[in-house]
């Protein structure tokens, strides 16, 4: 199993380039939905989500999740629950992960159309997530170890950092 290391590297590659476009391509959704006036430049942003997605994000998707089976499949204890509840953990955060990537294409696909109702405060919140949910699965992955305490204080931390993306600004009323 001496190439289990290289399939190990690959996928850690493969996972650094996809979380790239997870961490951007909401950030050009907030530029694309805030300057929509800007008819040439929301032209630019489009092509940048699209090739961010498309050419980027989708081939290390695939890479990831190929060569996490092979690492799966060659070392099956890996998925013996009782040694290693840490990698449930992580292959369900992996599960949201994968939704939350898929959202984005849905989203793109409706700014593209120019029928997306969302803002840019949302699509800031929402560019939260994918660090929420790697945070959790680099901490079950280096640790081994699968703990309620640690993934509902991530959990929080990012709900009250969401809340405090979205909520409404106070307006001082002036006399």
């Amino acid at each position: 199993m001496e190439y289990y290391s290289w399939i190990l590297t690959f996928h850690v590659v493969a996972f650094m380039s996809w979380m790239a476009m997870l961490f951007y391509l909401p950030r050009l959704f907030v530029y694309h939905v805030e300057n929509i006036e800007k008819k040439e430049f929301v032209e630019i942003v489009k092509i940048q989500e699209c090739k961010i997605y498309k050419y980027i994000g989708l081939p290390a998707k695939i890479a990831t999740i190929l060569s996490g089976i092979t690492m799966l499949s060659l070392n099956p204890i890996l998925l013996d629950f009782d040694t290693s509840s840490w990698m449930y953990a992580k292959l369900i955060t992996l599960l949201f992960l994968l939704h939350y990537s898929f959202s984005l294409e849905k989203y793109r696909k409706q700014l593209a159309n120019d029928n997306c109702k969302k803002s840019g405060k949302f699509f800031r919140m929402y560019n939260e997530m994918p660090t929420m949910l790697a945070i959790l699965i680099v901490g079950y992955v280096i640790t081994k170890t699968f703990s309620i305490t640690f993934t509902a204080i991530i959990v929080i931390l990012f709900a009250y950092i969401s809340y405090v993306i979205m909520k409404p600004k106070k307006v001082k009323n002036e006399l």
